[in-house]
């Protein structure tokens, strides 16, 4: 059995789809990040069978709950304040995202202006689609 020390003030990401912690920890900057990061794969589960879950030692003003939001929001966000869950945060689809995935078209204003920012729009929250702002580019995963 692995044990992962105790947390006494920062952020569990919970419920995390087995295999996609390492997606979440590049999407978030978590490697550039001073702090003490935990992530333990394939842990078991009773919900899901196998899941992931990443510990962030520190405040929630660390992480973007709308990255998170747009890759699982079905990821549960605990907020640690004295060794305890102090907090549940819900995620729901962001209605914009920025800077997280990359628009596709070589003709898009983004592929010609390098700084230019990375912004996708939800147009479709039922089937979770995504499209570029500047050319209306469809997101597929």
């Amino acid at each position: 059995m692995l044990n992962v020390g105790q947390l006494n003030e920062g952020i569990v990401l919970d419920h995390i789809a087995a295999g996609k912690a390492m997606t979440i920890y590049k999407d978030l900057g978590l490697d550039e990040l001073d702090c003490c990061v935990a992530i333990i794969k394939n842990a078991h589960s009773s919900k899901m069978g196998r899941k992931d879950i990443i510990k962030i030692e520190g405040g929630l003003d660390l992480i973007d709950l709308d990255v998170i939001g747009f890759i699982d929001c079905n990821i549960t966000v605990n907020i640690i304040r004295n060794g305890t869950i102090a907090e549940k945060k819900p995620l729901t689809l962001p209605h914009e995202i920025h800077n997280v995935i990359k628009c596709r078209n070589p003709r898009c204003i983004t592929s010609i202006e390098q700084q230019l920012e990375q912004v996708f729009v939800l147009a479709d929250a039922d089937k979770k689609i995504y499209r570029c702002r500047y050319c209306e580019e469809r997101y597929t995963s």
